[in-house]
């Protein structure tokens, strides 16, 4: 233990350290930048006449949150526009959509989004809905998931979208049954109208990441993975925001930035992201990631599947989803960039993309050796049984987002149906994932849902969303208290190369929050009531009192 006095110390515990033993300290002492001691009374011999003192009483100090999976910007920027996830039927939806508007007369574009797909009838809306409130400009309004949008009138004309338009090879534009658009655009079909929509400004994407950075660090989180860097349909590429805020000392978290991977193009974009992630190596940003987007979301029948959806009925049809990317030449790719030190960062949702996913790493394990590039597959919706032990085999992160993980009407009326009842019961298998060695890192790919580790958790936990009632979602797949914040923590630490984050021990970043309580001393069914208090990244207050 250092003899020198600290300059911040945390006492009266409990310290959730994380640690391997999963131990418990009541002290922690801090100065400069890294935690110098962690013990009980003993460390409180660093309390000098200079050295701030923090009193938990009773309350639980732990390591910062990370989100392994997130778009902060896109976030940030949506906060400022036509946000619509407080709205609850469609009722509501339109209402919302038409304030919005007649609050912004001057706005060319009516743009925004969060509509979630149960407010509508078999989870789509329709531009003569979307036209009673914006009938005078064109609004382009993604949905919750961000894999579908819904236009009016004015946008699909100024498109040039009709009857006669085809679909896109990684999307589809939904229509009528006399072949009309309907209105809603899903997945590639999207971009049909978001090149026509307004783009977003250096100065907006800059005020985007730091009203977005202040609700995270309100949250607890420290640090976290841009899940997309680059240009991706609607979305603009956010690393302007990131390098200006690095550089004169406002972006306070630790990011790692993933490279958004063209599906329209192979291996020559390769070099391109090297020279990117050279450029956009920073203090505090840094983009050592590569994204690939394997498939879509089941509810619009997009993420790939090994065997076809069901439909109304309950029989077989033609679709299995979409493999965005070609599975053998995603191995190929794979393969060279994890060549090159970069870290493969994938959306895999359905059974068949989460294979394919796994396919590439192993060609890449196979070609490559066994190096610390970290390869992680997010979302995980539907995973085979066969491909459970594959993830510690491989050496790949299992980076779940728990709040999906419950039921609520757009999993049982617009998913379960249409799945199955057995491959249905193959759902987030956090547990089944866990229990067969797995890592297990955790984020929340806001905007799609709320960033709140603590609401995360709690559904991790308990397998039903914070307030609701009704059944646990496929209970055997719980995870403890325990390994809930491990994912949220050192879990996602791992997947972000911050090794020296993510537990309590002397050495390590001093990036911590405090509680309002220690949720351990409570039911697991309360979870969801704790609040951050204070959060802190390398020893420096960035949220609370």
């Amino acid at each position: 233990m250092p003899r020198t006095p600290a300059d911040l110390v945390f006492t009266g515990g409990p310290v959730h350290t994380t640690d391997a033993a999963r131990t418990r300290a009541t002290t922690v002492a801090v100065t400069a930048d890294r935690i110098t001691a962690v013990g009980h009374d003993e460390v409180r011999a660093l309390i000098g006449p200079r050295t701030e003192v923090v009193d938990l009483a009773g309350r639980l100090l732990l390591p910062g949150f990370q989100d392994a999976h997130i778009h902060p910007v896109t976030a940030g920027l949506e906060l400022a526009q036509c946000n619509l996830t407080e709205a609850g039927d469609a009722t509501e939806t339109v209402a919302a959509v038409r304030a919005y508007a007649d609050a912004h007369p001057a706005a060319d574009w009516i743009t925004g989004g969060g509509w979630s797909m149960d407010a509508f009838d078999g989870g789509a809306p329709t531009r003569e809905q979307l036209d009673t409130a914006v009938p005078d400009r064109p609004a382009y309004l993604v949905n919750r998931d961000h894999h579908g949008a819904w236009v009016n009138s004015r946008a699909l004309a100024l498109a040039g979208i009709d009857r006669h338009t085809p679909d896109p090879a990684d999307g589809r534009i939904e229509r009528d049954a006399s072949g009309e658009p309907t209105g809603l655009l899903q997945e590639g079909a999207m971009d049909l109208v978001a090149r026509h929509t307004p783009r977003s400004t250096a100065a907006d994407r800059l005020a985007a990441l730091l009203r977005a950075q202040r609700l995270l660090h309100a949250y607890g989180i420290t640090a976290w993975q841009d899940a997309i860097i680059g240009g991706y349909g609607s979305m603009d590429d956010a690393s302007d925001a990131y390098l200006t805020a690095d550089r004169d000392g406002s972006l306070t978290a630790r990011v790692n930035g993933a490279l958004w991977w063209d599906r329209e193009r192979g291996t020559e974009q390769i070099p391109g992201l090297v020279a990117r992630r050279e450029e956009l190596s920073g203090r505090n940003f840094r983009a050592g990631s590569v994204k690939i987007m394997q498939d879509g979301v089941a509810e619009t029948g997009t993420a790939a599947l090994l065997a076809p959806y069901l439909d109304a009925c309950g029989c077989a049809t033609a679709n299995s989803g979409t493999s965005f990317v070609d599975p053998v030449e995603l191995r190929r790719y794979v393969t060279e960039l994890d060549a090159l030190g970069f870290q493969t960062h994938f959306h895999a949702l359905g059974d068949r993309a989460v294979r394919e996913a796994l396919d590439a790493v192993e060609a890449a394990r196979a070609a490559n050796g066994r190096t610390d590039t970290r390869p992680h597959l997010a979302h995980l919706q539907i995973v085979h049984p066969d491909d459970i032990p594959r993830f510690r085999a491989l050496g790949a992160t299992a980076n779940i987002q728990p709040l999906w993980a419950a039921h609520e009407p757009q999993m049982d009326e617009l998913t379960i149906p249409f799945l199955g009842d057995e491959r249905a019961a193959l759902q987030y298998p956090f547990g089944a994932l866990l229990r067969s060695g797995a890592t297990v890192a955790a984020g929340s790919d806001w905007p799609v849902s709320s960033a709140d580790p603590l609401h995360g958790i709690h559904t991790a936990v308990n397998r039903v969303a914070p307030r609701a009632d009704g059944p646990a979602f496929l209970p055997g797949q719980r995870l403890s208290l325990t390994d809930a914040l491990a994912a949220y923590t050192a879990g996602s630490a791992y997947v972000n190369h911050l090794d020296d984050t993510g537990s309590i021990r002397a050495g390590a970043l001093a990036d911590l929050v405090v509680l309002d309580r220690d949720p351990y001393a409570a039911p697991v069914e309360e979870i969801a009531e704790t609040r951050v208090l204070r959060t802190y990244v390398g020893g420096r207050r960035v949220y609370g009192d």
